[in-house]
């Protein structure tokens, strides 16, 4: 460094600065506390141990490091982008040189989304919140600085995250309390909260949230399927602990809670049995995001994937615990579905869609969600 140089602590307070005018501008950031937070909580000291950056023109995807020595780091850390900070659940930035083709397990989401939710999560002075996947603890120490250490509550699975959590936030003088331990049980020992945040998507709300947060208060949580249409979830407990809302719309995605990551694929089944039809619907209406989603509340646990057989491509959507599957071709200009196990999942897709369809195809922000003791159930509107 020169003597013309500014030290690294201005250079991160101006790119804060920038950073919370481009995130007000984009309409994420809307209030004062919340901005102040940002402009307060270093980005940087939470990605200290580097992230990992896609490598341009790879297929499958593959992942170089990026340390916090590189050129450009500082830099990144004030972009508004999910930076990855761990790869197949236990390799981070300093554990390889060169590239990895593994799945990303960890992030810190891109600034947007993070000030967007903790925006729609609409806490109040005095709140006691429950945070679900502390991740890099950014998200966290925002909070912290909104409503105070002692009225944060953050749950990780991943002990090394955690460590990593709070150690980064012990730098920036926060001191939240922090759990290790299955986020979708929550955490019971400080209920009930005013506000429940959860940072990783959910197949379905789990029956605890709803039971350690007060009545009248928020649960926000983006829910999904393996089709991988998600949505974020604001809801409200009722005194029946029953919660009801709405979806806010935004095609919001987060991975997946690890206990509820789809199962490996396994040998497929044989596709050459089965009953066959014409099909109603072919593959491509799950390349709309809401179709997509609708058809996954017909077929929440399915996964979808394309093969190669005898030069053709097949489209096969399979639910690999119920022994369910249903395998698309195209023959001319229509598409042929046959199909196995227990239950017709095809038949089942596209009766929602089409049902969907017919109520003028709302988009998911219209959808209505409930939880039940017994129950999750979405709904959109009919007849419009």
């Amino acid at each position: 460094m020169t003597l013309l140089d500014p030290p690294p602590e201005t250079t991160a307070a101006a790119l804060r600065g920038q950073l919370v005018r481009h995130l007000t501008e984009s309409g994420s950031l809307r209030t004062e506390p919340w901005r102040a937070a940002v402009e307060a909580v270093p980005r940087h000291e939470f990605l200290r141990e580097g992230f990992f950056e896609p490598v341009p023109g790879s297929a499958p995807t593959a992942w170089r490091p990026v340390s916090a020595d590189a050129d450009g780091w500082l830099g990144r850390c004030y972009t508004d982008e999910s930076l990855v900070t761990q790869i197949a659940g236990t390799i981070v930035p300093g554990d390889i040189r060169g590239e990895i083709l593994r799945a990303p397990t960890s992030s810190s989401t891109m600034p947007s989304l993070v000030v967007r939710m903790l925006e729609e999560l609409e806490v109040e002075d005095g709140d006691q919140v429950l945070e679900i996947g502390t991740g890099t603890g950014w998200s966290t120490g925002l909070l912290c600085h909104r409503l105070g250490d002692e009225r944060v509550t953050s749950v990780e699975v991943d002990p090394d995250v955690s460590r990593r959590a709070a150690a980064a936030l012990g730098t920036c003088g926060r001191f939240p309390e922090l759990v290790v331990g299955d986020g979708l049980a929550g955490h019971e020992d400080g209920a009930p909260y005013d506000r429940l945040i959860a940072t990783c998507g959910v197949l379905e709300l789990p029956r605890a949230w709803i039971g350690q947060t007060r009545p009248g208060g928020t649960v926000l949580a983006t829910l999904c399927g393996w089709l991988y249409s998600s949505e974020l979830a604001r809801l409200t407990v009722e005194g029946d602990g029953v919660a009801r809302g709405r979806f806010l719309g935004g095609r919001i995605s987060f991975m997946l809670a690890r206990p509820q990551l789809p199962p490996p694929l396994g040998m497929l089944p044989d596709m050459d049995t089965g009953d066959e039809r014409v099909a109603r619907l072919g593959p491509d209406v799950l390349d709309d995001w809401d179709a997509r989603f609708v058809a996954q509340l017909a077929a929440p646990r399915a996964q979808h994937v394309r093969l190669t057989r005898d030069g053709r491509t097949e489209h096969v959507v399979l639910d690999v615990a119920a022994g369910d599957w249903a395998a698309l071709t195209q023959d001319g200009p229509h598409w042929t579905v046959r199909q196995g196990g227990a239950n017709r999942l095809w038949d089942a897709v596209e009766d929602h869609v089409l049902r969907w369809r017919a109520d003028d195809a709302p988009t998911v922000e219209h959808f209505a969600i409930a939880v039940t003791p017994d129950a999750q159930t979405i709904t959109w509107p009919t007849g419009r």
